[in-house]
């Protein structure tokens, strides 16, 4: 094995220093998230072509996702109606034929695309009159003399690697090549020996070596799964030590259930708690009884009734002489929170105050009355965890829509006066392979139930060539004193992207479609302030149409409105649709969510569109979201301490996840210092690679 200083001199080292890179090429090559020479030996290939011809196209159908190698039969050119040049090739396996057709492309393809050559192509088959067909392919030429590298000139399987306008095949595959031949004696194992054996994996340098140079592509998943199990490894080992340390030496407040504040609340409620929320409060009772710093994440749909379970909680902390705390990501949301959280309590003694950011009356003698704790309940914004903002004594507190919190203020909180129990809330159901990655450290508790009075939202796919239809639909919810959401994926015209935009369809609709009603526009370029107003006068019902951006993603609660547009809905993604969605339907009326479709639409656009009218249930909803868009957009914003992963996907690799979860929490359980041999291996890899992750999770 290679000294560290070694390993860092050499396989860490920048990649620009590789013979034919340099600064420019070492910027593009960045952009796949290449910037040492272990980051190029880990750009693992897309696809592998074969160059022998395969015989496959009779068997294929519309929809097939295909990789084939085949010559080019013949050529065309043709002219369209709106006078650009179309290219059209045939490709041949000697038993069938596929069209392969180009609407835009280089001018070089017409030279390029020659009759008699030896052609790879890769895309997604569809069908035009009968034949099979390709549009806009992916492929190479893949003749011997088409590269001058005589390491790759005569293979019988070529790599294809995910590329930059900068690169074109053969330039990464020399890369490639020349990171291997000189820097392959440097490549450390990260797997221990004990798990090595146990899965039967290769050892890392082989199993690199082989997604690069293997001439049995059929074996590569199997080698793929090896880099899958590593990855999802790491994060596991990094959140059971985590757990391991936060549990064994982190004392927390045992609270004594003494049933005075949470009686007298459960006694004056108008309504009959769920099961769903009772259950909910029995596990939060639990870990708030104990001696551990309760970390759990609280996961419900909207209007699944999380605000009058975190009431309890605070209750208990309040009834044993602490104070409690509900931090929310938005002024309007924290006075929401405090206008429900004040209603519940009318009748039980308690002093509430609503703690905003920045400068205004009042604030001074707040911070005084909480630092004394003549305050019980504090409900804001970030302000919360600011340093000038001391709690005499903080037993709890709520993190509300936590996803718009990163790990550092999770640890910021977690690490206040006599370590606080901390509830996690979240009305974005986070299926459970990736709130074992983003919330490793988290208990979890569902709310998968929703009160008796709530109805369904009622969702209908419309085609914009109908939306006359849905306006005319809207006039009549409108005549009857309720309000309008329409939300455009735009803030203002756009000549890069045709879509409709607020500024135009506020224009639209205020002037020719609701002109006896008062229209608003909402976006993110406004100040807060104004912002705020809008909101206000929306909820208040001074305005009856409200046109937005998604900002309102996530907002106030506005039970008067009935009706939900989404305008190009086929280009939001399905966690985001749900809660667009979930503004409406929040009282007793029945509420409608219109889906307005923009041809043409993709399959996934489709996909997601069918999943929002077929269910309301946000898990089914999320599980389909991350299949469909993967965990980098699941959120909608980048989280800090969301995983980045380059092998693993944690929706296909979930078996994969619970594997490696349960052999690094064993790990933990028996050597949590890493000082037994056989582990050496993981204490030198977090060294190395991952001592920064783990000082942002440690708390």
């Amino acid at each position: 094995m290679a000294g560290s200083n070694e390993y860092e001199k050499n396989i860490l080292m920048p990649v620009k220093f590789l013979r034919g890179i340099g600064e420019y090429r070492a910027r593009a090559l960045t952009r796949l998230g290449v910037q040492s020479i272990l980051d190029l030996m880990e750009l693992f290939p897309k696809a592998y072509i074969q160059r022998q011809m395969n015989t496959q196209i009779l068997n294929m159908n519309p929809g097939d996702r295909i990789a084939i190698t085949a010559m080019i039969s013949w050529k065309d050119i043709r002219v369209t109606a709106s006078n650009r040049n179309q290219l059209n090739i045939g490709i041949s396996d000697g038993r069938a034929m596929l069209v392969c057709t180009w609407f835009k492309y280089p001018k070089s393809y017409e030279e390029l695309l020659t009759q008699g050559s030896t052609i790879w192509v890769s895309g997604i088959v569809s069908e035009f009159n009968g034949q099979l067909q390709l549009i806009h392919p992916d492929f190479e030429l893949i003749d011997n003399d088409s590269t001058d590298d005589s390491f790759w000139k005569d293979r019988p399987v070529l790599p294809v690697y995910p590329l930059t306008a900068t690169f074109s095949q053969n330039m990464i595959r020399k890369y490639v090549y020349n990171a291997f031949w000189l820097f392959a004696t440097y490549i450390e194992e990260n797997l221990p020996p004990q798990l090595l054996a146990k899965h039967q994996f290769p050892n890392r340098k082989d199993a690199l070596q082989m997604m690069h140079f293997t001439t049995h592509p059929e074996q590569i998943e199997s080698i793929r799964y090896r880099f899958v199990y590593e990855e999802l490894f790491y994060t596991q080992i990094l959140w059971a030590r985590h757990r391991h340390f936060h549990i064994t030496q982190t004392i927390g407040i045992s609270f004594e259930n003494k049933k005075h504040l949470t009686t007298q609340l459960f006694q004056s409620l108008a309504f009959t708690l769920t099961n769903a929320q009772k259950r909910v409060i029995r596990e939060i009772f639990a870990d708030m009884t104990s001696d551990r710093q309760m970390s759990r994440l609280l996961q419900g749909d909207v209007g699944s009734g999380k605000t009058i379970v975190t009431l309890f909680a605070m209750l208990l902390a309040v009834e044993n002489g602490y104070q409690a705390a509900l931090m929310a990501p938005t002024e309007i949301l924290a006075e929401q929170h405090f206008g429900s959280i004040s209603r519940l309590l009318e009748n039980i003694p308690l002093k509430i105050c609503l703690l905003k950011g920045g400068a205004y009356k009042g604030k001074a003698q707040q911070k005084e009355e909480i630092a004394a704790g003549e305050i019980n309940i504090v409900i804001g914004t970030h302000a919360i965890i600011q340093a000038d903002i001391r709690f005499a004594r903080l037993g709890f507190a709520a993190v509300d829509e936590q996803h718009r919190f990163g790990v550092e203020q999770r640890a910021k909180l977690a690490r206040k006066d006599e370590h606080p129990d901390l509830l996690y809330l979240s009305a974005t159901p986070i299926p459970r392979s990736l709130s074992m990655t983003v919330y490793g450290d988290l208990e979890v508790s569902v709310l998968d139930e929703l009160p008796p009075n709530r109805k369904p939202v009622l969702t209908k796919i419309r085609s914009n060539a109908k939306i006359d239809l849905v306006f005319a639909e809207t006039r009549k919810e409108l005549a009857k004193g309720r309000q309008v959401y329409i939300v455009c994926p735009l803030i203002e015209e756009s000549d890069k992207i045709d879509l409709i935009d607020a500024q135009r369809l506020y224009a639209h609709v205020s002037q020719k479609v609701f002109t006896t009603s008062r229209c608003a526009i909402l976006h993110g370029k406004m100040k807060n302030a104004e912002k705020e107003e809008i909101m206000h006068a929306f909820k208040d019902g001074e305005i009856h149409v409200l046109v937005s951006t998604t900002v309102i993603e996530v907002g106030v609660d506005v039970p008067n409105a009935t009706v939900m547009i989404i305008e190009h809905a086929e280009r939001f993604g399905l966690a985001q649709m749900h809660q667009l969605r979930g503004r409406v339907g929040r009282g007793a009326e029945q509420s409608i969510c219109y889906l307005i479709e923009h041809f043409p639409i993709s399959e996934v656009g489709r996909q997601r569109l069918a999943t929002m009218a077929d269910s309301n249930d946000g898990f089914l909803i999320a599980e389909k979201d991350l299949e469909l868009r993967g965990p980098g957009d699941f959120f909608g914003t980048e989280q800090s301490g969301m995983p980045q992963f380059r092998f693993a996907n944690i929706m296909r690799d979930q078996a994969v996840l619970q594997i490696a979860r349960n052999d690094a929490f064993e790990i933990i359980a028996v050597d949590p210092e890493f000082v037994m041999p056989e582990n050496a291996i993981i204490k030198r890899t977090i060294t190395q690679q991952l001592h920064k992750k783990e000082e942002l999770i440690q708390y």
